[in-house]
């Protein structure tokens, strides 16, 4: 599979002009291991599959975490923000322009209310659809070009409030699920950035 041959093809980034993309994952940096925060542990995962999550440095520059590697010739910085999910356009406007990347360079990784735990799915562009983080990035890089990685975590039952479900860390019974997802996540993700802009790929497809 594709994105199971990268650990073995990253190297630590280098200073050269080539194709460059981020990958933002959005949540409370101080909530880590909640189901809102779930786009950062998506992040982790990817790290450690792309055999760089020894590299994590803060940035102050950007307010965010952030790892470089290069892959199949493409740099990838990853992200993730050291602010509160509704100022996390903040930090990714700020390593857009510190990296030299456009809004469509950019992936946002984040939960998603509507779709099930267990599902992922690849949405180009549009609009907020209610995610705080999302619409925050969408605010501070003056456009909703950027692709994202939605990761589902369902809704919850009962008399249960949105904000207390999405704050709350996932429960015993659906770690296992999780665990799963995530890798699930970054395979979707690296397969979608390698395919469509590698220069290996040759398709020069912007989306």
């Amino acid at each position: 599979m594709l994105a199971a041959e990268l650990a073995g093809r990253v190297r630590p980034l280098v200073s050269r002009a080539g194709p460059r993309v981020m990958v933002a994952g959005l949540g409370n940096y101080g909530l880590r291991g909640t189901r809102h925060s779930v786009g950062m542990a998506v992040l982790d995962q990817l790290a450690r599959q792309l055999a760089v999550s020894g590299g994590w440095r803060a940035d102050r520059q950007c307010c965010a975490d952030v790892v470089l590697a290069v892959t199949h010739g493409l740099d990838l910085v990853l992200l993730k923000p050291r602010r509160l999910m509704n100022l996390n356009g903040l930090s990714v406007a700020s390593a857009a322009e510190i990296y030299n990347l456009r809004p469509e360079d950019i992936y946002l990784v984040h939960d998603d209310l509507d779709k099930a735990l267990g599902q992922v799915a690849i949405k180009l562009g549009g609009s907020a659809r209610g995610h705080n983080g999302v619409r925050s990035c969408i605010s501070a890089l003056h456009s909703n070009e950027m692709t994202r990685l939605r990761v589902g975590i369902g809704r919850p039952e009962g008399e249960v409030s949105v904000s207390s479900y999405v704050l709350a860390s996932f429960s015993t019974g659906e770690q296992e699920t999780v665990e799963r997802v995530l890798s699930q996540a970054v395979t979707c993700l690296l397969e979608h950035i390698l395919q469509r802009r590698a220069p290996t790929e040759g398709t020069g497809d912007r989306g």
